[in-house]
């Protein structure tokens, strides 16, 4: 419970927020901004003026959950995780369809995505977990039985949809977890050789255009106007793009209609071909700049609630820049990854704004010993 003399948002912590992080925020953000008015052809509409609409409005929900009493965060954990749970099961049975997969529900203002919504909530449900349990205990199999059951589920219910990419995004996110809380490495080495020898039974499984990604991925040029079209282009559009780029509103590829969803899935194509090779990396390295102050962070906050949750959000958001980057230069087979605070989406610039948000909090809260109100 919360002491008479505390509050549940305290204004005050608004001066000691991380403005080098909110800095390297915006920046990012700026550049989606400009990449998605390029993506248009030169015009703020339909992407960037909406993107740009939906950060304006969210950004005084970041500053109060940045600066929320952390008791309320902890204390709301696993209520949150079960929102997300009833979302995903909502969505299996009165979900919309679109492109053959059942993912959103229509909140008339927006259509949110709860898959998305969910890499938030699990962090937040293993967190505590983790937080409650001796790292003794973590050493026994009973005492992971309940975090692989939150796990697994959103992973089913996502793997229903069907949405491949989310389903691996999460599950990494989750072992991230499982190890940096102690579980034993043999864990992971039975369970990384049970996931090969369900290879098989996967693939049986897999949707037929999800097996033609990855046959795409081994040979594009097998199929350069069907399922090999869209990476070819992207290869196509980052070649032209030479050491400083065609210059913006200037791309082949992008301003001709030939790349494919550059507003989303291929924005950083469009930033390699506009601004070349330098563009690219000034991107890449704001990146880093913005990990590396997360991973800061993490090793500085006191609390294993803490730690376990920035890790957590920051295992997703590298994982969606990786995939997104490695996906677009051919490296691996082409899923559905944004680009976190550039790429164009509603649901996954709310959950990146509130997962930071989060980031925020714990870091203001670094030193907060979460312990002695863990039963509340």
């Amino acid at each position: 419970m919360l002491n008479h003399n505390e509050y549940i948002i305290n204004f005050s912590n608004a001066k000691k927020l991380d403005f080098i992080l909110i800095s390297l925020i915006l920046s990012l953000f700026c550049i989606g901004i400009l990449m998605l008015y390029s993506a248009a052809g030169g015009n703020l509409k339909p992407w960037a003026a909406l993107q740009l609409k939906r950060f304006i409005f969210f950004i005084p929900v970041c500053l109060l959950i940045s600066i929320t009493n952390i008791k309320i965060i902890f204390k709301y954990a696993y209520f949150s995780y079960l929102l997300s749970i009833l979302l995903l099961i909502y969505v299996d049975i009165y979900g919309v369809t679109s492109m053959g997969a059942k993912r959103w529900v229509n909140l008339y203002i927006i259509n949110l995505q709860p898959s998305e919504l969910v890499k938030i909530t699990l962090i937040l449900a293993l967190s505590r977990y983790f937080h409650n349990i001796h790292i003794k205990k973590i050493k026994s199999i009973y005492s992971l039985i309940t975090p692989i059951i939150l796990t697994l589920i959103p992973v089913y219910l996502i793997l229903k949809q069907p949405d491949l990419g989310t389903s691996l995004i999460l599950l990494s996110t989750a072992i991230l977890i499982f190890f940096i809380a102690g579980v034993g490495i043999s864990k992971f080495i039975i369970s990384a050789i049970s996931i090969i020898l369900s290879i098989p039974l996967l693939w049986h499984n897999l949707k037929d255009y999800q097996k033609q990604r990855i046959i795409t991925y081994l040979n594009p040029e097998n199929d350069p106007l069907g399922a090999g079209y869209n990476i070819i282009q992207s290869k196509i559009a980052i070649g032209s793009g030479g050491l400083l780029g065609q210059g913006y509103l200037s791309g082949s590829q992008g301003q001709l209609n030939f790349l494919p969803e550059p507003e989303t899935d291929f924005i950083f194509t469009m930033i390699a071909e506009e601004f070349g090779f330098i563009g690219s990396m000034i991107v890449i390295i704001l990146f880093s700049l913005l990990f590396l102050r997360l991973i800061n962070i993490t090793t500085k906050t006191k609390s294993s609630f803490g730690k376990y949750l920035v890790a957590g959000i920051l295992t997703f958001l590298f994982l969606h820049f990786f995939i997104n980057i490695a996906m677009v230069i051919g490296i691996i087979p082409v899923v559905g990854a944004p680009l976190p605070l550039i790429s164009y989406g509603g649901t996954i610039l709310i959950i990146t704004l509130i997962s930071l948000s989060l980031i925020l909090n714990i870091e203001v809260n670094k030193d907060v010993n979460i312990s002695k109100f863990k039963k509340i």
